[in-house]
């Protein structure tokens, strides 16, 4: 992998759990429910455009896990930097793990 595509990837890692600080907690707020219903459509389809449709992402194998693992390392780092208790989050970031494993296990046997 070259210099640039590492920075793409990293880039690309960056702007999906910045999307989701910066939009989904305001769409929530305004409308309710279906904000987050609209957050979901929004700021997913726009990241995954991104990274996958421009290509910001470079994958190396069959298995995804690049937006899913940017925004639970992300959402997670920027938790931790207001003062969010990271200790208490080790049950669901353990939770996590077990499955995103699981589910790149199972991927890896179908592909």
């Amino acid at each position: 992998m070259t210099l640039e595509l590492a920075l793409a990837t990293i880039v690309g890692g960056f702007i999906f759990p910045f999307l989701i600080r910066m939009y989904w907690g305001g769409l929530v707020d305004k409308f309710g429910p279906i904000g987050g219903f609209m957050a979901a459509g929004f700021i997913v389809g726009t990241a995954w455009a991104l990274n996958h449709g421009v290509g910001l992402i470079t994958q190396s194998g069959p298995v995804w896990v690049d937006m899913g693992f940017a925004a639970g390392i992300g959402l997670c780092v920027a938790s931790a930097i207001q003062g969010g208790k990271v200790k208490k989050a080790i049950p669901q970031i353990g939770a996590a793990l077990v499955g995103g494993t699981l589910a790149g296990f199972i991927l890896s046997i179908i592909l």
